[in-house]
């Protein structure tokens, strides 16, 4: 039987059946105000309703940007949805005709499981994903289980402070790791360059129409790519954040593989290079110990979408009844 995932965004969703060797069937879309939380409710029964009538549905897994309740029902907190305590799981049955489990989880868990399952850490019994994207997500498997944490709180990595009292995050504190590894500071520190370093600069200043404020991720990896200088510096110091930040999850979690995505993904080797440079130059008994592997996430867009469903379905046979 298959099981639908479904990728909650800010303005819309995406939903797929999908089966179970992570193959998407089929697959919709609807539009979503992140203000007005009933609107993704109404918008995912919808689209269940839309893909249930031509496939048989055992079980619904919806990825949520988003704090995400042990429980698998409730959303505590989004940064860029109107759900504070909201009981996503409750109010989507509520507008189902299906009778079937309906599981909650962080996005970049499911995200995180698509790659276990069917993606880069197939092969893997435990894997630390990084989605490096607008901020920081991350997901953790050890020993063929999703760590979700006492609170269902576990893998937000972006807020491991890296650098004391560095720069302001949005959570609340200063230095947090996604201030330093993210596509919000590669554009940053891209536009600071084309400011103070205008000549530097010139080839990103002049993608961008002259202004440093108009300066996009796409636009340093589309010029790291030709060969500029600064763009792959730009990235190669990305990179060595995100090495950093392994090397301190080595010690704690000790997995098989790092697997990166996220948008900043598509830059390649010119951000992976440095990556696993950095992170054996900070590995702690880097002599003695195996290395684990950093490597590009396969799965893209979808992951969401399958890792949603996967973990929705595994619920399913486990006897999840919500």
């Amino acid at each position: 039987m298959h099981a639908v995932g479904v990728d909650i965004g800010g303005t819309k969703i995406a939903a797929g059946v999908v089966d179970d060797v992570g193959n998407i069937v089929a697959k919709t879309k609807r539009p979503t105000e992140p203000q007005r939380p009933e609107s993704i409710d109404e918008a995912i029964a919808d689209a269940v309703a839309e893909l249930a009538a031509e496939h048989e549905i055992g079980s619904i897994g919806l990825a949520a940007a988003g704090f995400v309740s042990a429980d698998r029902a409730t959303v505590t907190f989004a940064p860029n949805i109107a759900w504070r305590e909201y009981p996503l799981a409750e109010r989507v049955r509520s507008l189902l005709t299906l009778d079937v489990p309906v599981v909650v989880e962080n996005d970049a868990n499911a995200a995180g499981w698509a790659e276990f399952e069917f993606g880069a850490g197939r092969d893997a019994h435990s894997l630390a994903l990084l989605t490096v994207g607008t901020g920081l997500g991350g997901a953790i498997v050890a020993d063929g289980a999703m760590l979700r944490g006492a609170f269902g709180f576990a893998a937000e990595v972006g807020h491991i402070t890296m650098v004391p009292n560095g720069h302001a995050c949005g959570c609340g504190h200063k230095g947090c790791w996604e201030q330093y590894c993210s596509g919000s500071a590669l554009v940053r520190e891209a536009r600071r360059a084309a400011t103070e370093l205008p000549v530097r600069a010139a080839a990103l200043l002049e993608l961008a129409g002259g202004d440093p404020t108009k300066i996009k991720g796409p636009h340093v990896t589309q010029l790291a790519a030709a060969g500029d200088e600064l763009s792959i510096e730009l990235l190669r110091e990305l990179g060595e954040w995100i090495g950093r930040g392994c090397a301190n999850l080595a010690s704690i979690i000790d997995p098989e593989i790092f697997i990166v995505g996220g948008g900043v993904v598509d830059a390649g080797e010119m951000l992976l290079a440095p990556a696993r440079a950095a992170y054996e130059a900070a590995l702690p008994a880097l002599a003695v110990r195996p290395v684990a592997p950093i490597v590009a996430a396969h799965m893209g867009n979808d992951a969401g979408m399958v890792g949603a469903a996967a973990l929705a379905r595994l619920a399913a046979a486990q006897g999840f009844s919500l």
